[in-house]
């Protein structure tokens, strides 16, 4: 039975969808003006291995995540980098679908824009108007917060709590502090669109209330997002839905701890801001996602690169038995012995865990549990049948790789692989010239020998030439990382 924990009701409860084996989720998407940072990308990390499992369990999950693409951010970078608002938003929007992708992250069902949606909208803050929800002054519209009776059910604040202590940008128009905007009058010079209230855009919270319910129902099952949304966007979100709709707005909600970087809150001013797209230049988007698995979606995580190295070498455990799978399943040796082996304890344990709110630490903990027994049977039994490795190399496509996504057995396109190699390969003869009496069989032998020469370099004191050879391949997809025991590299597909 699965069970979660929701921020709404706060408590775990078994998991009940309203339309079973249908399951709408939407997650907060990002503001694309700029690359997303590495706290973004736990959020949608963790987003995505609880997609994974709901699928796992059966269900078929139709997941909703929003692009803003008009906002203060946006219109502020469009003046400094004197482009349109549009073009901002199409640069990082691309930007944002290609670094999740290589963090290993599902396509969602649909990635709504919000300019898309106006229409949406405008009808329902036309409705909230049409109520007493909402009001207009001089063609800025307001959400009256007093007129929800549920206002701060989400985050358990207390509206007369927040009315005296409010530190809300006040404006004189306003009737009350907390009134947020859903729609803001157009500014000169400012993208616009045209209203019953005049010229203006959206406000920020209306923007994912019309999405997730255009496209999702105005009852869905799943809104997920980080910690920092629950107030005030996802309060706004529900009190302006369901008076909007006179019906209950999302079923569960699910939040994501905060990250913090070295122990200290991620900031641009203490110099520790690092975009996800950084991360991925120095680390692998599996041991990106084995190290934020190793933390309860719920909990904060400490960010630092002790922490991915240890993920890194953690990884290493997975992919030498992997290869050891590999070797022995094209060996196929159908006449070797079939182990004592509870391939269905290590299965239920697994979902035991998972199904008790996502716990993916233990989740992982089984894992590791299972690879130490695959390679104990291994070494303690020489002639093992091949369907025994298959048995190995089909729990961890289920568990390691389809859910967590911290494995491949999907090796690289020969096409591809091909080509990675020409290009090494023809990185190397411009540096060595003892190719013809010993050539390199494969890519990785390439590249440990142009590592050994750059090595060389290092200790010559060319450190012009080492660089060089670390951009030239670092440029075709190749990341070197230098450690204590010496120098690793992984190659980005």
């Amino acid at each position: 039975m699965l069970k979660l924990y929701n921020t709404l009701t706060k408590n775990l409860k078994e998991f009940v969808p309203l339309n079973p084996p249908n399951v709408g989720m939407y997650i907060c998407g990002p503001t694309v003006y700029d690359y997303f940072h590495i706290g973004n990308a736990r959020t949608f990390i963790m987003a995505d291995i609880i997609r994974r499992y709901l699928e796992f369990k059966g269900f078929n999950v139709k997941y909703v995540m929003n692009l803003t693409d008009i906002d203060d951010k946006i219109i502020k970078k469009s003046n400094e980098e004197k482009i349109p608002a549009s073009e901002v938003a199409h640069k990082y929007s691309e930007a944002f679908i290609e670094d999740l992708k290589r963090l290993k992250i599902k396509p969602a069902t649909l990635y709504p824009r919000a300019t898309e949606h106006i229409n949406e909208m405008l009808k329902m803050i036309k409705a909230l108007v049409e109520n007493g929800a909402a009001y207009n002054i001089d063609g800025n519209v307001f959400y009256n917060v007093s007129s929800f009776n549920g206002y701060g059910k989400l985050s358990g604040k207390n509206i007369e709590d927040l009315e005296s202590g409010a530190r809300v940008e006040v404006m004189e128009e306003k009737k009350n502090s907390l009134d947020f905007a859903l729609w803001k009058k157009a500014k000169e010079g400012e993208p616009f669109w045209k209203s019953e209230w005049g010229n203006g855009r959206p406000g920020w919270h209306i923007e994912c209330s019309a999405m997730s319910c255009k496209h999702l129902g105005e009852t869905f099952d799943i809104h997920a997002g980080g910690n920092d949304l629950i107030f005030p966007h996802h309060e706004n979100e529900i009190a302006q839905s369901e008076a909007s709709n006179k019906k209950p707005f999302a079923k569960y909600w699910m939040h994501f701890g905060f990250l913090n970087i070295n122990k200290e809150k991620m900031s641009k001013s203490l110099g520790n801001f690092f975009t996800a797209r950084e991360v991925l230049a120095k680390y692998s988007a599996e041991a990106i996602r084995l190290f934020f698995a190793q933390a309860h979606y719920r909990g904060p995580v400490d960010f630092s690169d002790e922490h991915l190295d240890a993920a890194e070498k953690g990884l290493e455990k997975l992919k030498n038995l992997k290869s050891t799978i590999e070797s022995a399943i094209s060996k196929n040796n159908t006449g070797g012995i079939n182990p004592d082996f509870d391939f269905q304890s290590f299965e239920e344990r697994y979902v035991q865990a998972m199904d008790e709110d996502f716990n993916t630490p233990q989740a992982i903990a089984v894992i590791f549990d299972f690879v130490r027994e695959a390679n104990r049977t291994i070494a303690d039994k020489e002639n093992l049948n091949v369907t025994f490795y298959f048995a190995v190399k089909d729990f961890l496509i289920k568990t390691a790789e389809n859910i967590l996504g911290i494995i491949s057995f999907n090796e690289m396109d020969i096409k591809q692989g091909t080509i990675l190699e020409s290009k090494v390969e023809q990185i190397l003869t411009e540096y060595d010239t003892t190719l013809d009496v010993n050539k390199p069989k494969n890519v990785n032998e390439i590249i440990n020998r142009l590592i050994a020469i750059r090595l060389s370099a290092k200790k010559e004191k060319k450190y012009q030439l080492a660089d060089e050879i670390r951009k030239r391949l670092e440029d075709i997809g190749i990341i070197l990382k230098d450690t204590k025991e010496g120098t690793d590299f992984i190659i980005r597909n």
